[in-house]
């Protein structure tokens, strides 16, 4: 393993992106600022630079390596894919993102999932609402989510 990470500011606060050799393992909040070594690899470079130019309205998509952790069970795995999918700007509901994957009856099982993302805003979890079109949880908290679908529109 060859673990780095960038940490950076951005307008919903500093964002932690973390890799394993030249592919992304997470993206989430952080304390501060920094980054794990001088040279980092282009991964974590391209992650950064991608994130700040959905930031400032000139990516709407994310062309990134990423590993998923070990161990994730097949369900979890196809609502990240599905929810990868979810156009910008463009929301559906933790019913219409479990169908999508595979089982239309496991609604909760999805919310679970994002619960869980491990790449924040690159798998737009944030575009995922309840059946009603109202915004429920997300890990950044709801005034973050609430900002990024705004940015979108």
């Amino acid at each position: 393993m060859n673990i780095n990470f960038t940490a950076f500011k951005t307008p919903v606060g500093i964002l932690k992106v973390t890799a394993d050799g030249n592919e992304i393992t997470e993206v989430g909040f952080a304390a501060r600022e920094g980054c794990s070594a001088d040279k980092l690899p282009s991964c974590l470079k391209d992650a950064k630079k991608q994130l700040l130019e959905y930031f400032d309205g000139k990516r709407k998509s994310f062309n990134l390596p990423l590993k998923f952790p070990a161990g994730t069970g097949a369900f979890r795995l196809k609502v990240w894919k599905e929810m990868g999918r979810v156009p910008y700007g463009k929301t559906v509901s933790y019913g219409e993102l479990s169908a999508k994957a595979g089982n239309s009856k496991a609604a909760r099982a999805a919310g679970g999932a994002c619960n869980k993302n491990p790449f924040m805003i690159i798998l737009p979890c944030h575009r995922i609402v309840g059946a009603d079109g109202g915004l429920t949880g997300y890990a950044g908290g709801l005034n973050v989510k609430k900002y990024l679908l705004n940015m979108e529109k």
